[in-house]
């Protein structure tokens, strides 16, 4: 559950239904293209920022239920934050 989650937790197995998706940015890192977008998630416990990296930004919408599987917490600003980390991974719910 979303109100159970720590900063700095990984492996975080967790069902959240996205609320909303923001325009993903474009970046350059280490000489490579990428892109992020943050989404805002909820369950029935409460709300976290999702913050979704190149693939994933395209793969859901408002409304999906999304799977985050071996995901981490981050924090940025004293603000919790949900990602997919190094090693995760996200998939889209099928009702």
């Amino acid at each position: 559950m979303i109100k159970d989650l720590e900063a700095r937790q990984g492996n975080v197995d967790i069902v959240v239904e996205v609320m909303e998706v923001s325009e993903a940015k474009e970046f350059e890192k280490f000489g490579k293209q990428g892109k992020v977008a943050n989404a805002m998630v909820k369950d029935e416990s409460g709300e976290i920022k999702l913050t979704l990296w190149n693939d994933d930004i395209d793969k859901i919408k408002v409304g999906d239920k999304i799977h985050i599987i071996n995901g981490y917490v981050g924090e940025w600003q004293g603000e919790k934050q949900l990602s997919t980390g190094k090693f995760g991974q996200m998939e889209v719910v099928k009702e």
